[in-house]
């Protein structure tokens, strides 16, 4: 055996009986007397193989005379017991130590710890050419990556590295760096990484999103003691819509209500939004074309002879659905009725659009898919017992939820039913489907996350902090689930492990009137549209912003 691992045999059987004892017996948790991590064997390191200890010393640039133990005269026979041991092969070597070490006190076995350990201490990073050195950088995580840039100066200049960081935001999905160009640190000499800038800021927003803090929302108050029913999120823009006839457009940075929206004879049942472009739906039979930005109405669409009860908006079309059962598809540009899709019996409640194929759910207990091109009804879905309130579709999978408590999942080609989802009590009136994940909520107090694909409800969202009346409103993001109730709160859930995590708002009022109507939210903000139908709570809206530190100065 070589003399590298005569000396880490040792080295390791120390170590051992200072973590045991001189009994053998572990010492309790966080009692251990030395530390023994982070060591590399030199042997890659140094071009030539030192064959003693005091060799090695040399090849580390230290002095081969080092400081003795003074507490007296050497033993007598030392130097011919010395001789002997240099006259022992390499096991005979190591069965001497380890019978020495067993015979040795725990000061005694610390002081040859001392004297050797920090032979082993190698800063191997340094020593490597850049290119290999990041290679290893890359293994860490990055909550590790932060910790050795402390180490020192050139391990920081390497923990900064954009590249570095760029891999390590694609493997959290972070796609978006902030900027292209290095900001400048309060370090001299240290460019601060764009990309690790990036995945701070991703990382504290998420830390905000999952624990809060202690900033209250903003406060938006509009449309009197109006029911806000329609509420739209986009960039620094929200768009409300109230039974008052009125959609109000606010800062979501300032909170002012920056213009209102006039125009409809009734009132405002639904919206759509992309970008500053707006489409309002009405109980006067109209849908509208508003410019947020301006304020102006840019096309009053005419056709409809009763309620507009939903749309939805997918590129330059919108198609609404209507109480006077008929679905209409516009093009926003010019405000012009391209085609009209007829087949329903009963009121049109919800519409989905992907570009290619419209699919619509009624009171009818009827989902059908269309071809809006030809105007031709594909499928009749039929199933439900119940009419139908909710929808959603993927362009593969149409997902209906019916107050017959149950929610079908349809093959949207074949027009077969793929699943029955039961479980919930009472009406679904809110889904999210993404990625072949559904989360429903429902009138009997729960949400419930499901596998579109199986069939199988992987979690139900209650417990002791589950909602206490009916949820209104969904929204999936960052992995969470965030759930809206006539009980007067929004809910935070771990869409992973269903977990309940916080209460993100709670109404004053909760429990005694307060409502929580509509929620919208980005990676960043969450939009909540509250009132009451008994005057305990004013009409409002509430904007909580999870990347506050972001507008401040940065400083590293």
């Amino acid at each position: 055996m070589g003399f590298y691992g005569t000396l880490k045999l040792i080295f390791y059987k120390m170590k051992r009986k200072l973590d045991h004892g001189p009994d053998g017996r572990p010492f309790p948790s966080g009692k251990k007397h030395c530390k023994g991590n982070g060591y590399l064997s030199p042997s890659s390191l140094v071009p030539a193989t030192p064959t003693t200890f005091g060799d090695l010393r040399l090849a580390n640039g230290h002095s081969a005379q080092r400081r003795r133990v003074t507490s007296g005269p050497p033993p007598s026979g030392l130097q011919d017991w010395l001789h002997i041991f240099q006259t022992w092969s390499g096991p005979e070597r190591l069965l001497a130590l380890d019978e020495l070490i067993d015979r040795c006190e725990t000061s005694q076995v610390k002081h040859m710890m001392q004297v050797i350990e920090p032979q082993f201490q190698r800063d191997f990073i340094s020593l490597l050419p850049k290119e290999l050195a990041l290679y290893v950088l890359t293994f860490l995580a990055p909550r590790d990556l932060l910790q050795a840039a402390q180490t020192c100066r050139y391990w920081r200049i390497l923990a900064e590295d954009n590249l570095l960081w760029r891999e390590k935001c694609r493997e959290e999905g972070i796609s978006d760096c902030a900027s292209s160009r290095r900001r400048k640190s309060a370090r001299p000499g240290v460019a601060v990484s764009p990309w690790k800038s990036a995945y701070i800021r991703q990382h504290r927003i998420e830390n905000n999103w999952r624990q809060g803090d202690t900033r209250e929302p903003m406060v938006l108050k509009g449309h009197d003691d109006h029911v806000i029913t329609c509420l739209q999120f986009s960039g620094d823009l929200i768009v409300s819509g109230s039974d008052d006839n009125t959609l109000k457009v606010w800062s979501a940075i300032t909170g002012k209500c920056l213009r209102t929206l006039t125009g409809h004879t009734g009132g405002v049942w639904c919206s759509q939004m992309a970008v500053a472009t707006v489409i309002s739906g009405s109980t006067d039979r109209t849908l509208r074309v508003w410019d947020a930005e301006s304020g102006e109405c840019v096309h009053t669409l005419y056709g409809h002879t009763s309620t507009v009860r939903c749309m939805h908006l997918h590129g330059n079309r919108v198609v609404s659905g209507s109480r006077d059962t008929t679905l209409r598809v516009w093009d926003v540009a010019s405000g012009r009725c391209e085609h009209v899709l007829t087949g329903h019996v009963a009121a049109v409640r919800c519409v989905q659009y992907d570009g290619r194929r419209v699919v619509s759910g009624g009171y009818d207990y009827m989902v059908k898919v269309w071809d809006p091109e030809t105007e031709a009804c594909l499928h009749t879905l039929q199933g439900h017992t119940n009419r139908v309130y909710s929808l959603q579709f993927d362009g593969v999978f149409v997902v209906s939820g019916s107050l017959d408590t149950s929610i079908r999942v349809w093959d949207a080609e074949t027009g077969g039913c793929v699943h029955t989802l039961t479980g919930h009590q009472s009406l679904t009136s809110g889904m999210e489907l993404r990625d072949n994940i559904l989360v429903s909520g429902n009138a009997d107090s729960t949400v419930r996350v499901w596998d579109v694909r199986t069939g199988q409800c992987l979690h139900t969202l209650q417990g002791p902090n589950k909602h206490q009346s009916a949820v209104t409103c969904l929204q999936f993001c960052r992995g969470l689930v965030l759930s809206s109730s006539d009980d007067g709160t929004v809910k935070l859930w771990d869409l992973r492990t269903g977990a309940w995590l916080r209460d993100v708002v709670a109404l004053q009022s909760r429990g005694s009137g307060g409502v929580v109507w509509r929620i919208r939210a980005s990676d960043t903000r969450l939009v909540c549209a509250a009132g009451s139908r008994n005057g305990t709570e004013e009409t409002k809206l509430l904007v909580l912003d999870f990347d506050l530190d972001d507008k401040k100065k940065e400083t590293e």
